[in-house]
């Protein structure tokens, strides 16, 4: 038999020689390991959510199973309570995020600064946009009613915060001029309730994007539907008005 050459002779893998020597140094490997528990347990969780949420804005809270989300996933039932206990903690799961979602998306709205009328233009794309996903739409959907008694107060004074926020800004926008004398009170409501109601009707996939959607909302809201007067029309109107006599 011929005596292997130095080519092949087997060497030492990396790993090996890193022990004989000086320890390797601790980096952030893809090949190392396995995920983090946590972190895939929560990507887990959230795919639960995420598949409830869907299915009640498909179907409605009450028409969906613990069996319908499940089979959604490709999982077995039993595979569900690792994440979560029961269906109404799934509905409050949902709810909250839409909840944070929208509350988060205002408040950073409102800390990009402008003008109140800008940040309130901001303010409304982000609720605009947050009811047309799934967390937004769910929110919207099915909204507090069938959330547990105890759970219900802390939600309602979540979504209390939204309709204030919207309050400071409108009366902050009349004050500085540059939006029209109103009720603060009662535009929020107006507000709020239009734009809510894009999560009730809305289809993805449908004749408009979410974007177009909220973009032809608000600027209904903003600009209103009446049409307005040409400059030219505008200042014969005033000029008449200054002198009547002549008429």
């Amino acid at each position: 038999m011929k005596p292997s050459s130095p080519e092949t002779k087997t060497r030492p893998s990396p790993g090996t020689r890193a022990r004989k020597g000086r320890a390797a140094p601790a980096v952030d490997s893809p090949w190392s390991g396995t995920p983090d528990r946590e972190q895939q347990r929560e990507a887990k969780r959230q795919a639960v959510l995420q598949a409830a949420a869907q299915l009640f804005n498909e179907r409605g809270f009450s028409a969906t199973s613990l069996d319908d989300i499940a089979a959604r996933l490709g999982v077995s039932k039993p595979t569900l309570y690792y994440y979560v206990k029961n269906k109404d903690e799934i509905l409050l799961q949902c709810v909250n995020q839409g909840l944070a979602m929208t509350l988060e998306g205002i408040e950073a709205s409102r800390r990009a600064g402008g003008q109140a009328v800008d940040q309130l233009r901001a303010c409304m794309q982000v609720y605009a946009r947050i009811v047309t996903m799934d967390f937004g739409m769910c929110l919207i959907r099915v909204g507090d009613e069938q959330v547990p008694p105890d759970s219900r107060r802390e939600l309602r004074r979540q979504k209390a915060a939204i309709d204030q926020a919207f309050r400071r800004l409108v009366a902050a926008g009349v004050q500085e001029g540059s939006l029209a004398p109103c009720d603060p009170k009662m535009t929020a409501f107006v507000i709020a309730g239009a734009l809510s109601w894009i999560g009730r009707w809305y289809q993805p996939g449908g004749q408009y994007s979410a974007e177009e959607v909220a973009q032809q909302c608000i600027d209904t809201l903003m600009g209103g539907v009446l049409r307005r007067a040409e400059p030219a029309r505008r200042a014969a109107s005033a000029k008449r008005a200054a002198n009547p006599s002549k008429d």
